[in-house]
């Protein structure tokens, strides 16, 4: 049971809407411009100022049952009308039922009619009668009424070859193997067994589209596991549309063995169609997310996020254009005048065009962002002294998480036009505090604190030797100031914050081990005894540089070129006491 309504419950619901506006269609069987009045004479009652309005006003009447006004639409003299008016008028409502080929969209809603070649203007062909070998042309002549001024009726000619085609066609009719009961029940002009027909060719529609989809799809599967490949998990999100299509393309052709009324065919045929674009609509939308899902899972596990990003705006604004046309395509089966829509639609764009100017402009700067790949989603950046990780770029705007965990929208036009810093790129951090000692540091404790600051960075496998300096840059207010200017090679920000805290305990330790300290931005009164710096740490510190002066070993203005390689990268790090090499042990 499950299975069926699963299976069956779409189209019995696009068949229940359908039937429901078909019935609303026919109920309402004549055409707007069938009744229109004409401003410039008479107005006829019947509606046969257009062609249009004569053959919808004839099948009109003859589906009420109205002979003596379906007689009005036929060229014959009164005396032939009121005698054989009502036979003929049921003879060609029969012919035009089973033989008729043409469009009744085409028929023309022009007083004057259309200029057809090897026509004059005062005639005008619907299309033709086709039975087995004989063919004929339905034709329509524009006559004066006295009554009701210039009127289009069925032609004399016409008429006349209107018997011959009534006993083709009832050679031919299906009706005469079906129970009369079934025939003689007319609802809304048409015979109750056509209506069974129709509702039971729904279910045989339905079942022999997933049949036909099962018979292409099931060897795909198995060739795939044949070969060991990945199964095609995903391919049931265009099977239902796709089912949907199929489905009503069977039920049409089992339709046209059934010989529906004219009229009936003419409105069957218009929502079938209504339904059909909605189909291939959605299966066109099914597919492109299908297609794109994959382009962008590709893109992205090779690593190019931008193209990933892309493929996601292009995705978008290709279901905006697959809705547009499809929309367009249900107006044109409805009826209307495309070529005026589209003339609309570009006056319209303009409009829009000069009003929507923010828009536009946020629409190809998202693509232009995506394009130079200046952001992608999942990068962190600092947008004007904002920092956040880009969670999505759509059509209009990119939505940014803050590190205070709240979405910043920042449209795309201004976004193209700022200066954005992308902190996911960065290869390495910079590390550059300024190191400020006590006013009473000696010479020599400097020299000392620069040399081992000097060598530890070099030996810091976290450090980058080539750019790795410390310098006496300053004696500002009298104390020595030291720049440490160096880059930290990590691209982690939480790694970059334990290498610094690293380097910063090392310094401390640097400076300790020289005897003195690191100045303080204040004013200090001494009310006890000062006992100053550590004299013992600071003549070791200065024997030391006397040690390396007298060696001609002293490392300024820099350590020699085979010292650096020789210590280069040789500081264990994390240092030996950390709990990191206990757990790693």
């Amino acid at each position: 049971m499950n299975f069926f309504f699963k299976k069956f419950s779409l189209p019995l619901l696009c068949l229940a809407l359908s039937s429901a506006l078909w019935a609303q269609s026919i109920s309402q069987i004549l055409p707007a411009e069938a009744t229109k009045p004409n401003a410039s004479g008479p107005t006829d009652p019947l509606g046969r100022q257009t062609p249009n309005g004569t053959l919808f006003g004839f099948l009109q009447a003859m589906q009420v049952g109205n002979y003596a006004n379906a007689a009005q639409y036929l060229q014959m003299s009164p005396a032939r009308r009121a005698s054989q008016g009502d036979e003929i008028a049921r003879q060609l409502k029969t012919v035009l039922d089973g033989a008729f080929v043409g469009s009744l969209k085409a028929i023309s809603t022009n007083p004057e009619g259309t200029v057809q070649l090897g026509l004059p203007p005062d005639r005008e062909r619907l299309g033709t009668l086709s039975v087995d070998d004989s063919e004929a042309d339905v034709i329509l002549v524009r006559v004066n009424d006295p009554n009701a001024g210039k009127v289009w009726l069925f032609s004399a000619d016409t008429l006349a070859r209107v018997p011959e085609f009534y006993h083709l066609v009832e050679a031919h009719q299906v009706e005469t193997h079906v129970p009369k009961p079934l025939v003689k029940t007319q609802i809304l002009g048409m015979s109750f067994w056509l209506w069974l027909a129709l509702l039971v060719a729904v279910p045989v529609a339905a079942g022999l589209a997933w049949l036909l989809i099962e018979l292409i799809v099931l060897p795909v599967l198995w060739w795939r596991g044949l070969r060991k490949k990945p199964q095609l998990a995903d391919w049931r999100k265009v099977s239902g549309p796709m089912w949907l299509v199929l489905g009503v393309l069977i039920h049409r052709i089992l339709v046209s063995f059934l010989g529906l009324p004219l009229l009936h065919r003419h409105y069957y045929y218009l929502t079938t169609r209504v339904v059909l674009i909605v189909a291939v609509g959605w299966l066109t939308l099914r597919g492109l997310t299908r297609g794109m899902d994959r382009l962008r899972d590709r893109a992205i596990a090779r690593g190019s996020t931008g193209t990933g990003s892309l493929v996601l705006l292009g995705q978008r604004v290709l279901k905006a254009l697959v809705v547009i046309f499809a929309g367009l395509a249900l107006l044109g089966a409805l009826g209307f005048n495309l070529t005026t829509a589209l003339a609309g639609l570009g006056i319209g764009g303009l409009a829009i065009g000069f009003g929507a100017q923010k828009t536009i402009e946020n629409l190809f700067g998202g693509i232009s962002l995506l394009g130079d790949e200046v952001i992608r989603v999942g990068d962190s950046c600092n947008f004007n002294g904002r920092i956040g990780t880009v969670e999505d770029i759509s059509l209009r705007s990119t939505r940014i998480r803050t590190v205070e965990r709240t979405e910043l929208s920042i449209p795309n036009g201004a976004l193209a036009t700022m200066n954005i810093e992308n902190l996911t790129r960065r290869d390495k951090f910079l590390f550059n505090p300024t190191l400020s000692l006590r006013p009473e540091t000696t010479p020599d404790q400097l020299r000392y604190v620069l040399t081992e600051a000097r060598r530890f960075l070099y030996q810091h496998p976290k450090v980058e030797t080539a750019s790795a300096r410390i310098r006496l840059a300053n004696l500002e207010q009298g104390w020595p100031s030291l720049e440490v200017f160096s880059y930290v090679l990590t691209r982690d920000g939480a790694e970059f914050t334990a290498i610094r805290e690293d380097i910063l305990l090392r310094l401390l330790t640097v400076v300790e081990d020289a005897g003195t300290g690191f100045a303080f931005p204040s004013q200090n009164v001494y009310l006890g005894r000062n006992t100053g710096v550590d004299k013992a740490k600071a003549e070791q510190a200065e024997e030391a540089v006397r040690h390396w002066r007298d060696q001609n070993q002293l490392p300024f203005p820099d350590f020699a070129p085979e010292e650096i390689a020789e210590i280069r990268d040789s500081l264990p790090y994390p240092p030996p006491e950390s709990a990191v090499n206990r757990n790693n042990g």
